[in-house]
């Protein structure tokens, strides 16, 4: 076991009471592995917080455990842990002064697993005693956890080797993403072996996503409102906040049409842009492998994620500008992305 594993392990035993966060759109790989997180060292006798200042939206509630999440830190805790995030500017309004100073006076872990982002904006630049473990070459941040409870020797109860399923299904997609390795499939049969029933798990999963005729109608609208640029090579969708506000406790908008947008002839990459009345705009990149530039497009705004993967969030008063800046970078990084493989790939 590394040394920076080492320091983890030896931060949670010697810790008492525990915050666990995650960023402020949380997904199934962040809210799973949260929950992982939470019983894993509710196990081991330590006061769990799981916090996450936004409210977990209603298509993640068939991850069980998602009703214990709170918007509120506590008065004290020894040590704070974040999972699935690196980077402030998906923490806006968690860092408010007083829950900031709460951090600094904790030590911090963050576990994670996106590889691009941008320095200056890591949690570390806020926070002196930060221990950051990002390991790029997992999937999931729910499989590099696995990883480091079993090499730590930390207890492995069955309903943290469900959430942590549940994490690396959800990032892999299921097993089928280009992130997938061989050793996110080994770790998946070795949590089947602790109990996991991945058919249970689906099951699950599957009665919560079901749709009401509504959100199936809204869909077939989003799908006509897609745009394509650069001669059809970029896919992108906008969001307004009244359809935010009116459809996103029971589906997520934006993944009703993420992947059929990659799924049309000529798209390398689909975006989903999302406005919000106090000016905020988010957006969630998504890359067919003939152009896995979505990191890069994200740094660009000062955040990060993975190649295939990734997103960033800006406040602005003129969502119109940020939109031709966003199609201007990816167009910029497809002929980086295009030029790399020319001069790389074998004659």
């Amino acid at each position: 076991m590394n040394e920076q594993w080492q320091q983890a392990k030896a931060a949670v035993e010697a810790a008492h009471k525990i915050v666990i966060l995650q960023a402020e759109n949380p997904d199934g790989d962040s809210l799973s592995s949260a929950i992982a997180l939470e019983e894993v060292l509710g196990d081991m006798g330590k006061e769990i917080t799981t916090y996450c200042r936004m409210q977990v939206p209603g298509y993640l509630h068939y991850v069980r455990g998602w009703d214990r999440v709170v918007d509120e830190l506590p008065r004290e805790f020894d040590l704070a842990i974040v999972v699935d995030a690196s980077v402030q500017t998906l923490f806006t309004k968690t860092l408010t002064p007083e829950n900031a100073a709460k951090i600094d006076r904790a030590e911090l872990i963050i576990f994670d697993h996106h590889a691009n982002f941008n320095e200056e904006q890591h949690l570390s630049q806020r926070f002196s005693r930060t221990l950051t473990i990002n390991e790029p070459s997992y999937v999931a941040t729910g499989e590099l956890l696995y990883d480091w409870v079993t090499a730590s020797k930390l207890p492995l109860p069955l309903a943290a080797a469900n959430a942590m399923t549940t994490a690396i299904l959800s990032d892999s997609l299921g097993l089928m993403s280009e992130g997938t390795t061989a050793r996110t499939v080994r770790i998946v049969s070795e949590l089947m072996e602790r109990g996991v029933n991945l058919s249970a798990l689906d099951q699950s999963r599957r009665e919560l996503m079901k749709k009401p005729i509504e959100i199936l109608e809204y869909k077939g609208r989003l799908l006509q409102r897609i745009e394509y640029y650069l001669d059809d090579q970029l896919a992108i969708i906008t969001i307004p906040w009244d359809e935010i506000s009116q459809y996103s406790d029971r589906y997520n908008p934006s993944m009703l049409v993420l992947d059929e947008m990659r799924l049309v002839d000529n798209v390398r990459i689909a975006i989903a842009l999302k406005t919000y009345p106090d000016g905020k705009m988010t957006a969630k990149i998504r890359t067919n492998p003939s152009g896995a530039i979505a990191d890069k497009v994200a740094e660009h705004f000062k955040a990060g994620g993975h190649p295939y993967a990734a997103g960033f969030k800006v406040y602005t008063d003129d969502p119109e500008r940020i939109k031709n800046e966003l199609i201007g970078e990816v167009s910029h990084q497809l002929r980086e992305f295009d030029a790399t493989r020319t001069t790389t790939e074998p004659c």
